[in-house]
């Protein structure tokens, strides 16, 4: 899918390089450090789609999951120069197209950004999840 000049296609650990550059460009610090890792947590991803510009990655959305009851977007990332374009929106739009009736669609953030809460708000995410009775849960990390 091609729009506005921008290439939307499936991609995999092959572009670990522009990967890892776009993680840098967006201070995602906790990506960073280990290539070997990073590549093994692509390939088992169920779903990666970018945003190419002239062949170069600008941005992309990465999903984990089952493919039945549940798609978790663990990545929504965007080159700060592409930023405010439809990229992203675009990105959610294609991995929503893919899930259309998955039960579980879950994506979280850090609570005080505020232009990415803004974001996921505007394309009619809810934190709330419409008033379906969830706690969230999570295990501090642990040494490795």
């Amino acid at each position: 899918m091609v729009t506005d000049m921008i290439e939307y296609r499936e991609f995999g650990s092959e572009l670990v390089d522009e990967v890892y550059q776009l993680y840098e460009k967006n201070e995602w610090e906790s990506y960073l450090g280990d290539k070997d890792k990073l590549c093994r947590a692509f390939d088992k991803s169920r779903f990666i789609i970018g945003a190419f510009d002239e062949g170069h990655l600008v941005g992309f959305a990465r999903c984990v999951g089952d493919d039945e009851y549940i798609v978790y977007v663990q990545d929504l990332i965007v080159d700060p120069s592409y930023q405010r374009r439809g990229i992203g929106k675009q990105l959610m739009k294609l991995v929503s197209d893919r899930y259309p009736a998955i039960h579980q669609f879950v994506l979280i953030t850090d609570r005080d950004d505020d232009t990415a809460n803004e974001f996921y708000k505007s394309i009619g995410l809810s934190e709330n999840c419409n008033g379906y009775p969830v706690n969230h849960y999570f295990r501090k990390k642990q040494k490795e």
